[in-house]
């Protein structure tokens, strides 16, 4: 993706109207795997009532990596290279007006063409250095960005940092406050978890610079918002790295409590609600077509192949700087091997061709006679599956597609090479009830199956 060119066009928006609501419940009750199921969640609620029926970019621009046709309520994403968001969870307290420091960094992936997907957290103590300013504490990157009127404020900022320590691309930040997760999380319920020491903090903050007395026995709970907050927040008798693993914890349960509920219908008429709890609450650079978008591809997402690791004692070591503040400082090749494994091959079902069972359709979109045919036979000598054959509806493609509407991405993978083609040829369907697994339309750019050797 040309993301850099994309993010810093772009400016931070205030999603209106109804996907305010929707995008706060994606990024705040599910931002970790959940995310990407509950960006399907707000999908079907707008497939359902048709609300939105001319949806846009809630930036006015038009994205390359969605594509809308003519009558269509939800677009469908066509980009092929992995996404990756941050997630930036606020220390903003309501009698503060000013800049603040991050309490929460998670990094989310998902490739769109594997579905594979995991969730990376941050410790806010990784002492790094920061563009633009000397090394610090890593939360203090979005302070920064704020007080210094960075182009995309404390987010980009943020988004730089972490683009440089840990050397991948990030598009898209989600910045959230924590009374918006407070609500929702009230607004569903509540949550189911397990904790597995008992919790004693008489030190935990209030909102006035005191003490609220935290003291939570092991054992199975059910927590509102404000306990389900305080539960992934506290640091008494652990540390940084715990904190992030109950978060993670947290976020599945928000998840787990959706979908075993199925909390849409309610959610669906109660959007206004939504709106109201998370006005001021969410701020992100993605657009409303994004998001859906990125929603077709959530609900094939398998959460069991989701992968989750924390920069923790492995990937850092303390230190004190000579100004005397606690810190980690990272153990670059560690956190290398953990950031690898988060965006790494998922071991997913279906390593192998034969196991993955796809069907082709294959359809010629040059006016070269009998190109499908001949294409079909050679994917079919080499382990394919080819289910229909038929000329496309013009015949002038000058690209050739390969069209996924489910996944398969190990055959996908043999596509590109059995047929030399680039990964852009590569492209996520809109229609997951089509007959046919994958959908190949040959282009213009097609040399051709290769010879059969003479005998």
């Amino acid at each position: 993706m040309g993301n850099r060119h994309i993010r810093y066009t772009r400016q931070r928006n205030r999603i209106p109207a109804v996907m305010t609501g929707a995008l706060a419940i994606v990024f705040l009750a599910v931002a970790a795997a959940a995310i990407l199921l509950f960006i399907s969640v707000v999908r079907g609620m707008i497939s359902d009532s048709g609300i939105v029926p001319g949806l846009s970019g809630s930036s006015g621009e038009e994205s390359p990596y969605v594509d809308r046709k003519p009558g269509q309520v939800l677009p469908t994403w066509t980009g092929t290279e992995r996404v990756n968001l941050l997630i930036l969870g606020i220390d903003e307290r309501e009698q503060e007006s000013g800049p603040s420091r991050t309490d929460t960094l998670m990094l989310l992936t998902l490739n769109p063409t594997t579905l594979e997907a995991g969730v990376l957290s941050i410790p806010r103590d990784l002492w790094v250095p920061i563009p633009g300013h000397d090394q610090g504490r890593i939360n203090t990157a979005h302070f920064l960005g704020e007080v210094y009127n960075h182009p995309e404020g404390g987010p980009g900022l943020a988004v730089e940092t972490v683009e440089l320590n840990l050397g991948v691309p990030i598009q898209y930040y989600a910045r959230i406050n924590f009374q918006g997760f407070i609500d929702l999380v009230d607004l569903i319920g509540g949550i189911d978890i397990y904790v597995e020491e008992t919790i004693n903090d008489p030190l935990y903050p209030d909102n006035n610079y005191g003490y609220d007395p935290l003291y939570i026995e092991a054992g199975q709970h059910h927590f509102n918002g404000e306990l389900a907050l305080k539960y992934a927040r506290t640091r008494h008798n652990t540390n940084d790295f715990d904190r992030a693993r109950r978060q993670q914890q947290v976020l599945l349960a928000i998840l787990d409590r959706v979908t075993s509920l199925n909390l849409l219908p309610q959610l669906a008429t109660r959007i206004g609600d939504v709106f109201a709890i998370v006005e001021d609450s969410v701020t992100t650079n993605m657009t409303l077509d994004e998001m859906l978008a990125l929603g077709s591809l959530a609900i094939q997402v398998d959460r069991n192949t989701i992968r989750f690791g924390v920069l923790d004692n492995t990937c850092t070591e303390p230190y004190v700087t000579p100004e005397g503040a606690q810190v980690l400082v990272p153990i670059r090749d560690r956190m290398r091997e953990m950031r690898d494994y988060i965006f790494g091959a998922a071991e997913i079902p279906g390593q192998t061709v034969a196991e993955e069972e796809a069907t082709l359709a294959i359809f010629n979109g040059t006016a070269r006679p009998g190109l499908a045919a001949s294409t079909a036979q050679y994917l079919q000598e080499n382990g394919l599956q080819v289910t229909a054959i038929d000329n496309a509806d013009r015949a002038d493609y000058a690209a050739t597609s390969i069209i996924l509407n489910r996944a398969k991405p190990v055959t996908a993978a043999q596509l590109l090479t059995l047929l030399n083609l680039p990964q852009s040829a590569l492209v996520n369907g809109s229609n997951p009830a089509a007959e046919q697994d994958i959908v190949i339309i040959l282009g213009a750019d097609f040399a051709g199956p290769p010879a059969t050797p003479t005998p």
